[in-house]
C-alpha cells in the first residue's frame, strides 16, 4: 500500500520580522484614526476661534434674531436660529421624499428586475450623484420650479386647512418645497446605493427560509429583508440627510434670500446656512466674516449630532440583529 506525501507548509517568515510588519500596521491604522480625530478637533477649533469676536461684540440674540447686520463694525447684530431651522426643514424634506423612493428602487433592483436592466438602472442610479449641484440648480429653477406653480396652487386651494400648504402659493414656486424636491433627487443615489449593498448582503437562507414557509415575496422582504437591512437603510438615509444638510449651489438658486422662520412650504420663505454664507461671502467684511463662519460653526454642530445618532442607531440595530 503506498501513501501520498502531505504537501509541505509555507515556509513561515521569521518571528522578529512578523511582528514588526505588524507592529508598523497597527501603528499606521493607529495613526490613520488619530489624524481623522485631529482633522475634526483642528476644524472645531478654527471655527470657534474665528467666530469669537463677532460672536462677542453681537447685540442680537444669536439664536432667536432674524436681522443680519454683522458688517456693522461697532454694533453687529445677526442670529442664526432661522437659518438653522430653514437647514433642518429642507434636509427633513428631502429625507422624507427620497427615502421610500430610494429603498423601493434598491428593492426593485435587487429582487424583481432582470439581471440586464438591474445592471443598467443602478448604474443610472450611481449616475446621478456625479451631477454637479449648479447643474440641479439650474434644472430646479428653470423647469422644475416654473412646472410646480399651477401644482402649488391646487395644493393651496384644495389642501390649504393644513398649515404646512395654507396659501398664497408663490407665483414663482421658490419655497423650500422645491429646494427639498431638488435635495431629494440629489440625495437619492446615495441613499439607493447604499440600501442596495444591504439587501445584496441578506443570508440567502433567511430568504429561501421564508420562502420555504410559504411566504409571498413581498411578505419574504417584509419579514427577512427589511428587518435585516434596518440599519443598513438608517445609515444611508443620515448620509443623504448629511448630503443635504450641506447643500449650497442649488439651494441659493432656487430660494429667495429670505431670514425668517415658516412652516409654509407653498410661500417663499427661509433659507439654510449653507446657502445663506455662499451668497453673503463675498461682501463681507471684518465681523460680517466672523458672523459667516459662526453660522457655520452652527451648521457644523448640526452635522455633527446628525451624524453621531446615525451611528448610534446603526450600531443599536446592528446589535439587535
Amino acid at each position: 500500500m503506498t501513501t501520498t506525501d502531505a504537501p509541505e507548509a509555507a515556509p513561515r517568515p521569521p518571528a522578529g520580522r512578523r511582528r514588526i510588519g505588524d507592529t508598523a500596521f497597527a501603528g499606521l491604522a493607529r495613526g490613520s484614526g488619530l489624524l481623522i480625530l485631529a482633522i475634526l478637533a483642528g476644524v472645531a477649533a478654527f471655527l470657534i476661534i474665528q467666530a469669537w469676536p463677532s460672536l462677542s461684540a453681537n447685540t442680537a440674540n444669536f439664536l432667536t434674531s432674524n436681522v443680519w447686520e454683522a458688517n456693522d463694525r461697532e454694533s453687529p447684530a445677526f442670529g442664526v436660529g432661522m437659518l438653522a431651522f430653514g437647514t433642518v426643514l429642507a434636509a427633513a424634506i428631502a429625507l422624507a421624499l427620497a427615502t421610500p423612493i430610494a429603498i423601493g428602487i434598491a428593492l426593485f433592483i435587487v429582487y424583481y428586475a432582470p439581471r440586464k436592466l438591474a445592471s443598467l438602472l443602478g448604474y443610472l442610479v450611481d449616475l446621478l450623484a456625479a451631477i454637479p449641484s449648479v447643474v440641479y440648480g439650474l434644472w430646479g429653477i428653470g423647469f422644475l420650479a416654473p412646472q410646480l406653480v399651477p401644482v402649488y396652487q391646487k395644493m393651496a386651494e384644495h389642501l390649504g386647512w393644513i398649515p404646512l400648504f395654507a396659501g398664497p402659493a408663490s407665483t414663482s414656486a421658490r419655497t423650500m418645497l422645491t429646494a427639498g424636491i431638488v435635495l431629494a433627487v440629489m440625495i437619492l443615489p446615495i441613499i439607493t446605493a447604499m440600501s442596495r449593498d444591504v439587501f445584496h448582503q441578506v443570508p440567502q437562507g433567511h430568504r429561501e427560509a421564508a420562502l420555504a414557509m410559504g411566504a409571498t415575496r413581498w411578505e419574504m422582504i417584509r419579514l427577512a429583508v427589511l428587518p435585516f437591512g434596518k440599519s443598513g437603510i438608517v445609515g444611508g438615509a443620515m448620509l443623504g440627510m448629511g448630503r443635504a444638510l450641506g447643500e449650497t449651489m442649488a439651494v441659493a438658486m432656487i430660494l429667495s434670500p429670505s431670514l425668517m422662520m415658516s412652516f409654509h412650504l407653498l410661500q417663499s420663505g427661509n433659507q439654510t446656512i449653507a446657502a445663506h454664507i455662499a451668497l453673503q461671502y463675498p461682501e463681507a467684511t471684518g465681523y460680517g466674516v466672523s458672523a459667516l463662519i459662526a453660522a457655520g460653526l452652527v451648521l457644523f454642530a448640526i452635522t455633527l449630532a446628525v451624524n453621531m445618532g446615525a451611528r448610534y442607531i446603526v450600531a443599536r440595530g446592528s446589535k439587535e440583529s
